[in-house]
């Protein structure tokens, strides 16, 4: 994944468009796309701030996390489940997931697959 550009370029930009450049010739002028202008601007205006948001996916809310319980007690039960299964188990009980999810879900729980 690429890095995002420095916030100083992002600002030069922003500044540049409000003392009343346009974006092509701000985009031109740093070496940059018109939409990149165009979304550092709108981000200054609705934020605040024309900095980048963070990347990742860091401490995400897992959507699995009210099913934990029952799959450590699964788990527990029948510790050669696979995941395929767990996940069928769980669209038995009216949960739509995929193995990953319930993957990820054990993983962070410490549970692992050998």
């Amino acid at each position: 994944m690429p890095k995002a550009y420095p916030d100083e370029l992002r600002q030069r930009a922003v500044e540049a468009v409000e003392s009343g450049q346009t974006y092509a010739a701000t985009a031109r002028a740093l070496g940059v796309s018109v939409s990149a202008i165009v979304k550092w601007t709108h981000r200054q205006r609705t934020t605040g701030s024309a900095a980048a948001r963070p990347a990742g996916r860091r401490d995400q809310r897992r959507w699995l996390e009210p099913h934990k319980d029952w799959l450590l007690q699964r788990l527990s039960e029948a510790p050669g489940t696979s995941l395929k299964t767990l996940t069928q188990e769980l669209g038995r009980r009216g949960v739509r997931t995929s193995h990953v999810s319930v993957w990820r879900l054990l993983r962070d729980a410490g549970v692992t697959f050998r």
